[in-house]
Protein backbone atom coordinates (compact mmCIF):
# COMPACT_ATOMS: atom_id res chain seq x y z
CA UNK A 1 0.00 0.00 0.00
CA UNK A 2 2.89 2.34 0.59
CA UNK A 3 3.86 2.19 -3.06
CA UNK A 4 0.46 3.45 -4.25
CA UNK A 5 0.91 7.13 -3.28
CA UNK A 6 4.36 7.18 -4.86
CA UNK A 7 3.07 5.65 -8.08
CA UNK A 8 0.09 8.01 -8.24
CA UNK A 9 2.29 11.05 -7.60
CA UNK A 10 4.74 9.98 -10.25
CA UNK A 11 1.94 9.29 -12.74
CA UNK A 12 0.41 12.72 -12.12
CA UNK A 13 3.73 14.47 -12.72
CA UNK A 14 4.36 12.43 -15.86
CA UNK A 15 0.92 13.29 -17.29
CA UNK A 16 1.59 16.96 -16.64
CA UNK A 17 4.85 17.01 -18.57
CA UNK A 18 3.92 14.58 -21.35
CA UNK A 19 0.95 16.59 -22.65
CA UNK A 20 3.21 18.39 -25.12
CA UNK A 21 4.24 16.07 -27.97
CA UNK A 22 7.79 17.44 -27.87
CA UNK A 23 8.27 17.36 -24.11
CA UNK A 24 10.38 14.22 -24.09
CA UNK A 25 12.55 15.46 -26.93
CA UNK A 26 13.23 19.03 -25.85
CA UNK A 27 12.99 18.92 -22.09
CA UNK A 28 15.03 16.78 -19.72
CA UNK A 29 13.00 17.44 -16.57
CA UNK A 30 10.30 14.72 -16.78
CA UNK A 31 12.43 12.04 -15.04
CA UNK A 32 13.32 14.57 -12.33
CA UNK A 33 9.68 15.49 -11.78
CA UNK A 34 8.57 11.88 -11.66
CA UNK A 35 11.32 10.95 -9.25
CA UNK A 36 10.69 13.94 -6.99
CA UNK A 37 6.95 13.40 -6.89
CA UNK A 38 7.39 9.70 -6.20
CA UNK A 39 9.89 10.41 -3.42
CA UNK A 40 7.57 12.94 -1.85
CA UNK A 41 4.60 10.58 -1.99
CA UNK A 42 6.63 7.74 -0.51
CA UNK A 43 8.07 9.89 2.26
CA UNK A 44 4.73 11.44 3.22
CA UNK A 45 3.22 7.99 3.81
CA UNK A 46 6.15 6.00 5.13
CA UNK A 47 7.53 8.76 7.36
CA UNK A 48 11.04 8.38 5.97
CA UNK A 49 10.86 11.93 4.58
CA UNK A 50 9.54 14.91 6.57
CA UNK A 51 6.09 15.91 5.37
CA UNK A 52 6.85 19.60 4.95
CA UNK A 53 9.74 19.17 2.44
CA UNK A 54 7.68 16.54 0.64
CA UNK A 55 4.75 18.90 0.20
CA UNK A 56 7.06 21.68 -0.96
CA UNK A 57 8.60 19.33 -3.53
CA UNK A 58 5.20 18.25 -4.85
CA UNK A 59 4.05 21.88 -5.07
CA UNK A 60 7.27 22.85 -6.81
CA UNK A 61 6.88 20.00 -9.32
CA UNK A 62 3.30 21.05 -10.01
CA UNK A 63 4.22 24.70 -10.50
CA UNK A 64 7.23 23.86 -12.69
CA UNK A 65 5.30 21.44 -14.90
CA UNK A 66 2.35 23.80 -15.31
CA UNK A 67 4.55 26.79 -16.00
CA UNK A 68 6.51 24.85 -18.58
CA UNK A 69 3.36 23.74 -20.42
CA UNK A 70 1.95 27.28 -20.54
CA UNK A 71 5.31 28.65 -21.70
CA UNK A 72 5.47 25.97 -24.42
CA UNK A 73 2.02 26.98 -25.66
CA UNK A 74 3.03 30.65 -25.82
CA UNK A 75 6.29 29.77 -27.62
CA UNK A 76 4.41 27.69 -30.20
CA UNK A 77 1.98 30.56 -30.77
CA UNK A 78 4.87 32.96 -31.31
CA UNK A 79 6.51 30.53 -33.75
CA UNK A 80 3.27 30.30 -35.73
CA UNK A 81 3.08 34.09 -35.93
CA UNK A 82 6.67 34.35 -37.17
CA UNK A 83 6.01 31.67 -39.80
CA UNK A 84 2.84 33.40 -40.96
CA UNK A 85 4.72 36.69 -41.37
CA UNK A 86 7.41 34.90 -43.38
CA UNK A 87 4.79 33.30 -45.62
CA UNK A 88 3.20 36.67 -46.32
CA UNK A 89 6.58 38.23 -47.14
CA UNK A 90 7.41 35.34 -49.47
CA UNK A 91 4.05 35.63 -51.22
CA UNK A 92 4.56 39.37 -51.74
CA UNK A 93 7.96 38.73 -53.32
CA UNK A 94 6.57 35.90 -55.44
CA UNK A 95 3.71 38.07 -56.67
CA UNK A 96 6.03 41.00 -57.44
CA UNK A 97 8.48 38.83 -59.36
CA UNK A 98 5.76 37.19 -61.41
CA UNK A 99 4.08 40.52 -62.13
CA UNK A 100 7.42 41.83 -63.37
CA UNK A 101 7.56 39.02 -65.92
CA UNK A 102 10.20 36.88 -64.21
CA UNK A 103 10.13 33.10 -64.81
CA UNK A 104 8.34 31.08 -62.11
CA UNK A 105 11.55 29.32 -61.08
CA UNK A 106 13.36 32.61 -60.49
CA UNK A 107 10.34 34.00 -58.62
CA UNK A 108 10.24 30.95 -56.36
CA UNK A 109 13.95 31.24 -55.63
CA UNK A 110 13.56 34.89 -54.65
CA UNK A 111 10.58 34.05 -52.41
CA UNK A 112 12.55 31.23 -50.76
CA UNK A 113 15.21 33.76 -49.76
CA UNK A 114 12.55 35.54 -47.68
CA UNK A 115 11.18 32.35 -46.12
CA UNK A 116 13.33 29.22 -46.15
CA UNK A 117 10.29 26.95 -45.89
CA UNK A 118 9.84 27.32 -49.66
CA UNK A 119 13.14 25.58 -50.40
CA UNK A 120 11.40 22.22 -51.11
CA UNK A 121 9.10 24.03 -53.54
CA UNK A 122 12.10 25.45 -55.41
CA UNK A 123 13.61 21.98 -55.51
CA UNK A 124 10.37 20.51 -56.85
CA UNK A 125 10.34 23.12 -59.63
CA UNK A 126 13.97 22.39 -60.50
CA UNK A 127 13.28 18.66 -60.76
CA UNK A 128 10.06 19.12 -62.72
CA UNK A 129 8.08 17.59 -59.87
CA UNK A 130 4.68 18.47 -58.41
CA UNK A 131 4.96 22.14 -57.37
CA UNK A 132 1.39 22.44 -55.95
CA UNK A 133 2.04 19.29 -53.91
CA UNK A 134 5.25 20.81 -52.57
CA UNK A 135 3.32 23.93 -51.62
CA UNK A 136 0.78 21.81 -49.75
CA UNK A 137 3.51 19.95 -47.89
CA UNK A 138 5.06 23.26 -46.90
CA UNK A 139 1.62 24.41 -45.73
CA UNK A 140 1.61 21.64 -43.12
CA UNK A 141 4.06 23.67 -41.01
CA UNK A 142 2.33 25.52 -38.13
CA UNK A 143 1.43 29.00 -39.32
CA UNK A 144 1.92 28.28 -43.03
CA UNK A 145 -1.57 27.00 -43.85
CA UNK A 146 -2.17 29.90 -46.27
CA UNK A 147 0.18 28.23 -48.72
CA UNK A 148 -2.63 25.82 -49.57
CA UNK A 149 -4.33 28.72 -51.33
CA UNK A 150 -1.10 29.46 -53.21
CA UNK A 151 -0.95 25.78 -54.22
CA UNK A 152 -4.51 25.92 -55.55
CA UNK A 153 -3.79 29.14 -57.47
CA UNK A 154 -0.60 27.65 -58.91
CA UNK A 155 -2.41 24.50 -60.00
CA UNK A 156 -5.28 26.38 -61.65
CA UNK A 157 -2.91 28.75 -63.45
CA UNK A 158 -0.78 25.82 -64.62
CA UNK A 159 -3.79 24.07 -66.16
CA UNK A 160 -5.23 27.23 -67.72
CA UNK A 161 -1.87 28.44 -69.02
CA UNK A 162 -2.15 32.07 -67.87
CA UNK A 163 -2.99 34.32 -64.97
CA UNK A 164 -0.43 33.00 -62.47
CA UNK A 165 0.89 36.44 -61.49
CA UNK A 166 -2.63 37.83 -61.03
CA UNK A 167 -3.67 34.78 -58.97
CA UNK A 168 -0.68 35.04 -56.64
CA UNK A 169 -1.27 38.80 -56.19
CA UNK A 170 -4.84 38.12 -55.14
CA UNK A 171 -3.71 35.34 -52.79
CA UNK A 172 -1.16 37.68 -51.16
CA UNK A 173 -3.87 40.32 -50.68
CA UNK A 174 -6.15 37.72 -49.12
CA UNK A 175 -3.43 36.55 -46.73
CA UNK A 176 -2.68 40.15 -45.73
CA UNK A 177 -6.36 40.82 -44.97
CA UNK A 178 -6.59 37.64 -42.90
CA UNK A 179 -3.51 38.54 -40.91
CA UNK A 180 -4.87 42.03 -40.22
CA UNK A 181 -8.00 40.42 -38.81
CA UNK A 182 -5.85 38.04 -36.79
CA UNK A 183 -3.89 40.93 -35.27
CA UNK A 184 -7.15 42.57 -34.16
CA UNK A 185 -8.38 39.34 -32.55
CA UNK A 186 -5.02 38.71 -30.89
CA UNK A 187 -4.99 42.21 -29.40
CA UNK A 188 -8.49 41.66 -28.01
CA UNK A 189 -7.46 38.32 -26.50
CA UNK A 190 -4.40 39.86 -24.87
CA UNK A 191 -6.58 41.51 -22.22
CA UNK A 192 -8.19 38.18 -21.32
CA UNK A 193 -4.79 36.52 -21.00
CA UNK A 194 -3.47 39.39 -18.87
CA UNK A 195 -6.52 39.20 -16.60
CA UNK A 196 -5.98 35.47 -16.12
CA UNK A 197 -2.35 35.99 -15.16
CA UNK A 198 -3.36 38.73 -12.73
CA UNK A 199 -5.93 36.50 -11.06
CA UNK A 200 -3.37 33.70 -10.80
CA UNK A 201 -1.01 36.05 -8.94
CA UNK A 202 -3.65 37.30 -6.48
CA UNK A 203 -3.17 34.40 -4.00
CA UNK A 204 0.47 35.42 -3.60
CA UNK A 205 -0.64 38.99 -2.93
CA UNK A 206 -3.13 37.71 -0.34
CA UNK A 207 -0.39 35.68 1.37
CA UNK A 208 1.84 38.75 1.51
CA UNK A 209 -0.97 40.88 2.93
CA UNK A 210 -1.75 38.22 5.51
CA UNK A 211 1.86 38.08 6.61
CA UNK A 212 2.03 41.87 6.80
CA UNK A 213 -1.12 42.01 8.92
CA UNK A 214 0.44 39.86 11.63
CA UNK A 215 -0.86 36.50 10.49
CA UNK A 216 1.15 33.46 9.52
CA UNK A 217 -0.51 31.93 6.42
CA UNK A 218 2.69 30.19 5.34
CA UNK A 219 2.81 28.21 8.55
CA UNK A 220 -0.77 27.07 7.97
CA UNK A 221 0.04 26.01 4.42
CA UNK A 222 3.27 24.19 5.24
CA UNK A 223 2.68 22.63 8.65
CA UNK A 224 -0.92 21.39 8.63
CA UNK A 225 -2.52 18.67 6.50
CA UNK A 226 -5.41 20.98 5.58
CA UNK A 227 -2.88 23.60 4.52
CA UNK A 228 -1.04 21.06 2.39
CA UNK A 229 -4.24 20.28 0.57
CA UNK A 230 -4.96 23.98 0.08
CA UNK A 231 -1.45 24.59 -1.24
CA UNK A 232 -1.37 21.73 -3.73
CA UNK A 233 -5.02 22.15 -4.71
CA UNK A 234 -4.66 25.91 -5.16
CA UNK A 235 -1.60 25.50 -7.36
CA UNK A 236 -3.36 22.82 -9.37
CA UNK A 237 -6.49 24.93 -9.92
CA UNK A 238 -4.37 27.98 -10.74
CA UNK A 239 -2.34 26.15 -13.37
CA UNK A 240 -5.49 24.53 -14.79
CA UNK A 241 -7.18 27.94 -15.00
CA UNK A 242 -4.28 29.50 -16.87
CA UNK A 243 -4.13 26.54 -19.22
CA UNK A 244 -7.89 26.71 -19.82
CA UNK A 245 -7.77 30.43 -20.65
CA UNK A 246 -4.89 29.84 -23.07
CA UNK A 247 -6.77 26.97 -24.73
CA UNK A 248 -9.95 29.05 -25.12
CA UNK A 249 -7.96 31.97 -26.51
CA UNK A 250 -6.17 29.74 -28.99
CA UNK A 251 -9.52 28.37 -30.18
CA UNK A 252 -10.79 31.91 -30.76
CA UNK A 253 -7.57 33.04 -32.45
CA UNK A 254 -7.82 32.52 -36.24
CA UNK A 255 -4.08 31.82 -36.35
Amino acid sequence: MLMLPALLAGLAAWLLVSTSPRAGATWTWPPVLVGTAGLAGWGAVSGSLPARPGVVMVAGCLAAAGGRLIWQRRRDRHARAVTAAGVLDACDVLAAELAAGRPPGHALAEAARRWEGLAPVVQAWSLGSDVPGAFRRAASSPGASDLRVVAAAWQVAHHSGNGLAHAVVRVASRIRAQQQTQRVVTSELASARATARLLAALPLVALGMGSGAGGDPWRFLLERPVGWGCLVGGLGFGVAGLWWIEAIADQADPG
